[in-house]
């Protein structure tokens, strides 16, 4: 079984990610609050919004975040065969040409773990924002992410409209705790 990367090595830095996207109207927004506190981060885009939204995602490379793999429709691994689901993360990356990749739902296989870790690093997170969850409130979402920001830590937010209340709020207040903490947002460079 390949390494699943849940934090990174690093002395200063913290690396936030955004699933999903990208999204009209929130990845806009994201990037010109990342802008805001000079943050960097990693973009884990579907192959689908990708191919819908291609001026968004020239955006986020132009800006200088990374971009990972998030499969081209976001699909659940435990639910499909290795070979139905390895088509489906090469078919994202057709578009993206990228050696990382991070699962949906974090649900991975064995062997699509083993098969897929042979041609890209799978990053996974250790602090989840929850921001997806609709019943959570904005203060809830942070107070799921503050407490654990620490250098190498592997922050997961969502680029998308269901989780845009949610990490509308934490995100800047995340971005201020990191800047007074004395720690950077970088991109997952591995």
């Amino acid at each position: 079984m390949p390494d699943l990367i849940w934090e990174i090595e690093d002395e200063e830095g913290v690396f936030l990610t955004f699933d999903d996207g990208p999204t009209p109207g929130v990845t806009e927004w994201i990037l010109a609050t990342l802008a805001r506190y000079d943050a960097k981060a990693t973009f884990f885009v579907l192959g689908k919004n990708v191919e819908l939204y291609p001026d968004l995602y020239r955006r986020i490379l132009d800006a200088g975040h990374r971009i990972g793999n998030h499969t081209y429709s976001h699909q659940k691994g435990w639910k499909m065969s290795l070979e139905r689901y390895t088509e489906d993360v090469d078919f994202a990356n057709d578009l993206l040409h990228t050696d990382l990749f991070r699962p949906p739902y974090a649900l991975i296989t064995p062997a699509q773990a083993r098969f897929l870790g042979q041609r890209y690093k799978l990053v996974m997170w250790d602090v989840v924002s929850r921001d997806y969850n609709r019943r959570l409130s904005p203060r809830g979402c942070l107070k799921n992410v503050l407490p654990h920001l620490a250098p190498g830590v592997i922050v997961v937010f969502h680029d998308s409209e269901k989780a845009f209340r949610n990490m509308r709020y934490a995100l800047p207040r995340t971005l201020e705790a990191i800047a007074a903490a004395g720690l950077k947002c970088k991109p997952i460079e591995l």
